[in-house]
C-alpha cells in the first residue's frame, strides 16, 4: 500500500471470528497489512485489540473456536488462509515463519532435555540424522549466547534461569532459518536488564541470519528500539501505520495520541500520569463509526455514525481517522508529544538518536 517494494507476506481484509458459546465475536475486522523483507515491524496496541490473533493467522495457530472468516494471507503465493490441517501447516510453520512466545516456561516441556527439544523441531524440517541434529542444536545454543553449549545440552528448563529459557525458545524458533520471525511480547516476563540482553539479541541474530521479524507489544519503548515500521492497533483494526520516526514525531490518529502520551518517561515529577479514559469496546457488538470514538476526547459527529477510511499522509505513512479529511477541524497533537524528539533526545542524553530506553 505504501512502498514499491514487493512484499515477502501480504494480507488482506483479514476477519477473524471465535464462537463463544452462542455468540460470535468478531476479533479481526478488516486488516491488511504488506511485510517486506528483511524488516522488523511492530504491531502495538492495548491488550485485545488484535494483535497476536492477526499474526496467529499466519501460522495456522488460531484456538479451536477461531476461523478465519474473509480475506487472504500470502506468502509466496500461497494464501496461508487456506490451510486447514497440522499436515497442511508443517512446511511453514516452524521451517518458514516461526514464533516466540513472551513465557518461556510454557513454550518449554518441563520433562524434556533442552538439547532433545531443538532437535526435534530440526529433524522435523530437515532431513538430517540425529548426530547433524544435536551438531545444529548446539551451533544455534552458542549463536543465542548459551555458555558450554555443549555440556548444557542434556539439562532441563528447571536448570536454566528465565532469560537462558528465553534465549532457549529463541534458538527453537531459528533453528530452522525461518524467514519471518514472530516476536510475541519476547520479554513481558524478563526483568529490565534482561529484556534489553534479549531484544538486542534478536536485533543482532536478525542482521546475521537475514530474517524478517514481527514484534508484538504494549512496550513503546521496546518498539522505539526494534521497529522500522509500526502499525497501531485498536479494537481489531489496524488504525495507523508508519515509519518509526512518522509513528513517535507525527502521529494521526488520536488513539495514537493517547499511547504516547501515556509514556511514563514523558511524566513529569508531581503531575498526575497521562492515562486513555474507558475501556476498549466489545467485540461481540458489531461497531458503528471509529471505534475509538467513545473514549476520543477529539472525537467529531461522524466518527459516531460512520467508520472512517485510510488516508494517506506520505508514500509511507496512513491513518484511518476522519480528523485527515479536509474537511474536518485542525487540531494540534496534545501537548505532552509536542516535540517529542526534543523530549527523547533530552531522556537517552543522544543527540539525534531514536532510542527510549
Amino acid at each position: 500500500m505504501a512502498e514499491e517494494r514487493t512484499p515477502i507476506l501480504s494480507a488482506k481484509d483479514v476477519e477473524v471470528k471465535f464462537r463463544v458459546r452462542d455468540r460470535y465475536l468478531t476479533a479481526i475486522r478488516g486488516v491488511s497489512l504488506d511485510l517486506y523483507e528483511g524488516e522488523t515491524f511492530a504491531i502495538v496496541g492495548e491488550s485485545a485489540s488484535g494483535k497476536s490473533v492477526f499474526t496467529k493467522t499466519f501460522t495456522g495457530m488460531l484456538e479451536s473456536n477461531g476461523e478465519i472468516t474473509n480475506g487472504s494471507v500470502m506468502f509466496h503465493g500461497q494464501d496461508l488462509t487456506k490451510l486447514k490441517t497440522d499436515k497442511d501447516w508443517e512446511g511453514i510453520r516452524g521451517a518458514k515463519i516461526s514464533t516466540v512466545f513472551q513465557d518461556p516456561m510454557t513454550s518449554l516441556n518441563p520433562i524434556r532435555t533442552i538439547g532433545s527439544q531443538i532437535t526435534e523441531v530440526i529433524e522435523k524440517h530437515q532431513k538430517v540424522s540425529k548426530a547433524e541434529a544435536k551438531e545444529q542444536a548446539i551451533n544455534i545454543m552458542e549463536r543465542v549466547g548459551i555458555v558450554n553449549a555443549a555440556n548444557r545440552f542434556d539439562e532441563y528448563p528447571f536448570q536454566y534461569s528465565g532469560g537462558m529459557r528465553q534465549r532457549i525458545v529463541i534458538a527453537i524458533a531459528l533453528s530452522c532459518h525461518p524467514e519471518i520471525l514472530i516476536c510475541d511480547e519476547p520479554t513481558t516476563a524478563l526483568d529490565v536488564t534482561i529484556q534489553a540482553q534479549i531484544i538486542g539479541l534478536i536485533r543482532d541474530l536478525q542482521k546475521e541470519l537475514k530474517f524478517t521479524t514481527i514484534y508484538i507489544t504494549h512496550d513503546l519503548g521496546v518498539v522505539a528500539n526494534v521497529a522500522d515500521r509500526v502499525g497501531v492497533m485498536y479494537g481489531g483494526q489496524i488504525v495507523e501505520y508508519g515509519t518509526v520516526e512518522e509513528i513517535f514525531f507525527e502521529p494521526q490518529h488520536p488513539y495514537t495520541w493517547a499511547l504516547l502520551s501515556s509514556l511514563p518517561q514523558l511524566g513529569v515529577k508531581g503531575q498526575e500520569l497521562s492515562f486513555i479514559t474507558g475501556t476498549p469496546p466489545s467485540l461481540f457488538n458489531q461497531i458503528k463509526g471509529d471505534a475509538f470514538a467513545p473514549r476520543n476526547p477529539h472525537a467529531l459527529k461522524i466518527d459516531f455514525e460512520q467508520e472512517p477510511p485510510f488516508f494517506k499522509v506520505s508514500d509511507t505513512h496512513y491513518a484511518k481517522t476522519w480528523l485527515l479529511d479536509p474537511r474536518a477541524p485542525k487540531l494540534e497533537k496534545p501537548e505532552v508529544i509536542q516535540d517529542l524528539h526534543k523530549k527523547i533526545e533530552k531522556m537517552t542524553g543522544k543527540g539525534g538518536a531514536f532510542h527510549v530506553e
